[in-house]
């Protein structure tokens, strides 16, 4: 049976051009790298900062990586000295850990390298974002989707600005994601394996990713299928190649913790503060619940946490949370509250209330800005539909699935990194004139 190939963009006033990725990546990549170290030059200074005990300087990252990089193993994710942790992720303060011990704990240097590594891995995504657009858009505008995110403001904010994995877990989830449009061809088990080790490594960056795995691989593995494939073999060895690389991280967390989790065990903290709470001061931004603190910012919480320890503190906003879901028998103000979150992503629009403009005085700009992106977006996707719906609906599992976990938690700007580059592809699509789009004469692959 044949199968549909993927459609390209091209433009129709000039014949066409194939653009060689040799060629066109370098210059876009130094550009990209260029931008963000002038911002790291202007911002570096204020991450080593005592007086905050350091919170600029990654906040849990930064102080778990301080803990590894002293001796302490994973541990410590606040200020204070504690135990043994699992509230983030692994891999970031591991990195951020060996520029510690390279360059110093909380030392300018270390702040430096540190901004200067995510600017280099951000302008890195600008590969896999190429090669992920030129697959459903073609090589020119592929070029054009590259060039965007070495000039997209979120990305050299949150990656030359911020000490987090932002642009770790971007460069390693677009590569995937890049995969995941081409792996179906693929009849070698060796690719499939890999895949799924790299989906299980951007895991230990930000285990949210995972939440796309079943979609992306159920699409993967119907085309498979549809073409006569080893369609269960392959969906088989991404599986055990996912689970083969987050079990090393599961055993230790119940060997330090007693908590079986295979990377992160601080959901339902997340569910306790920032859903049933704070329903009469709800009109600011970020969208959470004041009255119901993180130990990162509380000292009450975070003196309850280290009296009481991570697994007990844990189990105990468990609980809480379990008890808010049984007393609160009218959903409205939870289902009003997600929707909200809805909105706050996807238009950076929380409220126009006096305290929050008070806040956060930028957010009428914030808001259209980020709203005219979501609507370059939503009408580059439904282009590329219209197109081919076969190259459009892996970019649909991103927007459609990932943010789900944030709807029922917590929504900032910064949870949308890992999806920005394909946001960016799609608002490339959507920013293109219509009558320069038509689809490429790529021969149909035989089953």
């Amino acid at each position: 049976m044949a199968t549909q190939a993927p459609i390209s963009i091209q433009s129709s006033a000039a014949p066409v051009q194939t653009t060689s990725a040799h060629r066109a990546l370098p210059p876009i990549v130094l550009a990209a790298f260029a931008i963000r170290l002038c911002v790291v030059v202007f911002t570096y200074r204020t991450l080593p900062d005592a007086d905050k005990f350091y919170e600029s300087f990654g906040w849990e990252m930064g102080w778990i990586a301080r803990a590894l990089a002293g001796g302490h193993g994973f541990s410590s994710p606040y200020h204070p000295w504690s135990g043994p942790t699992a509230i983030e992720s692994p891999l970031y303060p591991a990195l951020l850990s060996v520029i510690f011990r390279l360059f110093g704990i909380y030392s300018l240097t270390s702040a430096f390298v540190a901004l200067a590594l995510n600017g280099l891995l951000s302008a890195l995504t600008c590969i896999p974002i190429y090669f992920s657009a030129k697959y459903s858009l073609g090589a020119r505008n592929a070029k054009y989707a590259a060039w965007a995110w070495a000039f997209y403001p979120f990305a050299i904010y949150f990656s030359a600005a911020r000490a987090w994995e932002y642009a770790l877990t971007g460069l390693l989830f677009t590569t995937c994601f890049c995969i995941a449009q081409r792996i179906h061809k693929s009849t070698n088990p060796l690719a499939w394996l890999g895949w799924g080790a790299l989906f299980g490594l951007t895991a230990h960056s930000n285990p949210s990713v995972l939440s796309t795995l079943p979609f992306l691989l159920m699409l993967a593995l119907f085309k498979v299928r549809r073409a006569g494939g080893r369609w269960f073999l392959f969906g088989a060895l991404t599986s055990v190649a996912v689970l083969a690389v987050l079990t090393p991280w599961t055993i230790r967390n119940y060997r330090a913790l007693g908590v079986l989790c295979p990377i992160r065990d601080n959901i339902w903290l997340e569910i306790y503060a920032d859903n049933f709470g704070n329903a009469a001061l709800d009109d600011s931004s970020p969208p959470s619940a004041d009255n119901r603190p993180y130990p990162a910012s509380d000292p009450t919480e975070l003196r309850k946490y280290l009296s009481m320890g991570e697994t007990a503190y844990l189990a105990e906003k468990h609980a809480l949370a379990l008890a808010d879901f049984h007393q609160h028998h009218n959903y409205r103000f939870l289902f009003v509250k997600s929707l909200r979150r809805f909105f706050y992503y996807w238009t950076g629009y929380w409220s126009f209330s006096a305290r929050e403009l008070q806040a956060q005085p930028t957010e009428p700009f914030l808001m259209f800005y980020i709203g005219g992106i979501t609507l370059l977006m939503l009408r580059g996707a439904r282009r590329l539909w219209s197109i081919n719906p076969n190259a459009a609906l892996p970019y649909l599992v991103l927007i459609c699935v990932f943010p789900l976990t944030y709807y029922i938690t917590n929504t900032l700007m910064d949870y949308r990194q890992p999806i920005e580059s394909a946001i960016v592809v799609l608002a490339v699509a959507g920013a293109l004139p219509w009558k320069h789009l038509k689809a490429s004469n790529e021969p149909s692959s035989g089953a």
